[in-house]
C-alpha cells in the first residue's frame, strides 16, 4: 500500500464524521443541504484522485529508514539463504573509493554515499550453522550490519588482517566477483586482484571460486519489504507520465518532443528523485519516414514538434528509495474531428498487449531467459503477430542482473546473460514491441511497450498495472 494512503485516508474518516454530525443537527434547508452535499464529495473526490495520481515522496531522512530497514533484511534474512544456494563459504567484496564493486554499492548504508579509501567486506557462512559473519576489514563498522574488524594495533596491513580473517574461518570455498558474461558481477578490479591473490596463503588459491551466481542472485532477488515499496516506485513514474503527455505540457503545433523531455528531467528534479537514464520522446505518424530502432532511440532529429494525428512514445526512469522504473507508453493526438483514437493503431496496440501476455505466460521457474525468448516468438508469430521482445531485468539497477530475455538486435537468443535461468521474487521491464501495417498512413507502425512486474511465488504480476490502450492528448473528458 502506498505510503501516502493511511494518513490521507485517516483525514477523509474525520471529514466525513464532521460532515454526518453537521447534517444531523438539521440546521440547514434542504436546498442548501443539498448544495452543501454536493460540494462536500467534490472535494472527497478530489482528495482521492489527487491521492491515486501522485503517492507520498518522502523525505530524505524517511527515505535513509527505509533504505536500512530493507537493507537489514536483505543481510539478515536473504544473504544466508543465497549463500547456500549458490554453495559460496565466504563472499569478499573488495573496492576502492569511486571505483565501487556494483554489488558493494548495494550494500553500504543510508549515510554512506561511496566506498572510504578501501572498503573490504566479508560474509561468512558459519561451519555450525548458525547466523552469518558479516565483517568490514576497515577502521570503523560500515553501518549498524557489518562489524569493523580491522585493529591497527594488531595488523598494520589491511591485506594481513583480512588473510587472519580467512585463516580462522578456513572456508571450504571463497567467492570473488569474478564474471565473463555479467558486468554487474564483475566487480573486482585487476589491482585488488593481484594484490589479494600475492597475500592469499598458497593451501586457500585453490578454493577462490566466481561468486557470479551469487552476486547476481543478491543483486535480482526482491526480499519482502523492497515488495512492499516497488508499487510506489512505479506508481510515480505513471504518475509522472501522465502528466507530461497532458494539454497542461503539450500544445500541437508548438511542443516539441524536446520539450517533453526536458519536461519530465526537471519535473523528477522537482520531486527530489533522479532518472537512470535520459528520456526519451518519439513520434510516428502519417509520412514516408519508416520506423527504425536505432532511430527511435539513438538517431532521431534533435527538435521534433508535436502535431494533432501524432502518435506519441515515450521511454523514461526514475530511482526512488535505491529502485529503479523503466516505462514505455504510447499517447495519441487527437484531431479536430476526433473524439476516439484510429480503429487501426488501437488494434496495432492491441497486439502488443497480447505480446505481453504470451511472454509473461511463460515465466517459468528454472526457463532460461533465451528458452523464454524462444517459446514467446514462436507462440507470437503462429497466432500472425510480428513480434521483437528484449526484456531486461530491473531492481537496484535499470539494465540490471538476471536472465536476458532477447535483445532487440539478438531475437535468436543471447549467449550467456541469456543462458541464466528464472528464480522467485525477481523483477523485469516487460519490454518489446509488435510492428502492424496501418492502411491509412500505408505504412508499418511499432508499439514498443515497457513495463515493469515481478516474478513471484504466484507467478508473475505487474507491479503497478499497465496500458492497455493508447491514452489520448486530450483526454477524451476533456473534449
Amino acid at each position: 500500500m502506498p505510503f501516502s494512503f493511511c494518513k490521507k485516508h485517516l483525514v477523509i474518516t474525520a471529514e466525513v464524521f464532521f460532515f454526518a454530525k453537521f447534517i444531523s443537527q438539521d440546521k440547514m434547508s434542504n436546498m442548501k443541504q443539498r448544495k452543501f452535499i454536493l460540494f462536500f464529495f467534490l472535494c472527497i473526490t478530489f482528495q482521492i484522485s489527487a491521492q491515486g495520481k501522485m503517492p507520498e515522496i518522502l523525505g530524505e531522512k524517511e527515505r535513509a529508514k527505509i533504505v536500512d530497514e530493507i537493507l537489514e533484511e536483505r543481510f539478515e534474512v536473504l544473504l544466508p539463504e543465497l549463500m547456500h544456494r549458490e554453495q559460496i563459504d565466504m563472499w569478499i567484496i573488495i573496492s576502492r573509493e569511486y571505483n565501487e564493486d556494483p554489488v558493494l554499492k548495494t550494500m553500504l548504508p543510508s549515510t554512506w554515499l561511496s566506498a572510504r579509501r578501501r572498503t573490504i567486506l566479508v560474509f561468512n557462512k558459519a561451519k555450525d550453522g548458525k547466523e552469518l559473519d558479516k565483517i568490514a576489514i576497515a577502521r570503523y563498522d560500515v553501518g549498524k550490519l557489518l562489524k569493523g574488524e580491522w585493529d591497527l594495533d594488531v595488523y598494520s596491513d589491511q591485506w594481513e588482517a583480512l588473510m587472519e580473517i580467512i585463516k580462522s574461518k578456513d572456508p571450504d570455498r571463497i567467492g570473488l566477483n569474478i564474471s565473463g558474461d555479467f558486468g554487474l558481477a564483475d566487480g573486482l578490479v585487476y589491482t585488488e586482484y593481484t594484490q589479494f591473490m600475492d597475500y592469499l596463503p598458497k593451501e586457500y588459491k585453490e578454493r577462490i571460486v566466481s561468486a557470479e551466481n551469487l552476486a547476481i542472485a543478491w543483486l535480482e532477488t526482491r526480499c519482502h519489504k523492497e515488495l512492499d515499496v516497488y508499487p510506489t516506485v512505479c506508481q510515480i513514474g505513471h504518475s509522472i507520465i501522465q502528466e507530461a503527455f497532458s494539454s497542461q505540457v503539450i500544445v500541437p503545433g508548438i511542443t516539441a518532443t524536446e520539450d517533453v523531455v526536458w519536461w519530465l528531467r526537471d519535473r523528477v528534479r522537482s520531486l527530489g528523485l533522479d532518472t537512470w537514464f535520459h528520456p526519451t520522446v518519439s513520434i510516428q505518424r502519417k509520412d514516408p519516414e519508416n520506423f527504425d530502432h536505432l532511430r527511435t532511440f539513438s538517431k532521431r532529429p534533435t527538435r521534433q514538434i508535436i502535431q494533432k494525428g501524432d502518435l506519441l512514445h515515450v521511454d523514461f526512469g526514475i530511482t526512488y528509495l535505491r529502485l529503479n522504473s523503466d516505462q514505455q507508453q504510447h499517447f495519441y493526438v487527437l484531431k479536430d474531428n476526433e473524439n476516439e483514437v484510429p480503429k487501426a493503431l488501437a488494434q496495432a496496440f492491441e497486439n502488443s498487449n497480447r505480446l505481453q501476455d504470451i511472454l509473461t505466460s511463460n515465466f517459468k521457474e528454472g526457463w532460461t531467459g533465451n528458452e523464454i525468448l524462444l517459446a514467446s516468438l514462436e507462440k507470437a508469430k503462429k497466432e500472425g503477430l510480428n513480434p521483437s521482445i528484449y526484456t531486461h531485468p530491473i531492481g537496484t539497477h535499470g539494465h540490471a542482473a538476471g536472465p536476458t530475455i532477447g535483445m532487440w538486435d539478438k531475437q535468436e537468443g543471447v549467449k550467456g546473460r541469456g543462458d541464466y535461468p528464472l528464480f522467485r521474487n525477481t523483477a523485469y521491464s516487460i519490454e518489446l514491441n509488435t510492428s502492424t501495417e496501418i492502411p491509412e498512413w500505408n505504412k508499418i507502425i511499432r508499439i514498443m511497450l515497457e513495463e515493469d512486474g515481478v516474478f513471484g511465488k504466484e507467478g508473475f504480476y505487474y507491479i503497478d498495472g499497465r496500458q492497455e490502450s493508447i491514452i489520448t492528448i486530450p483526454r477524451i473528458k476533456e473534449n
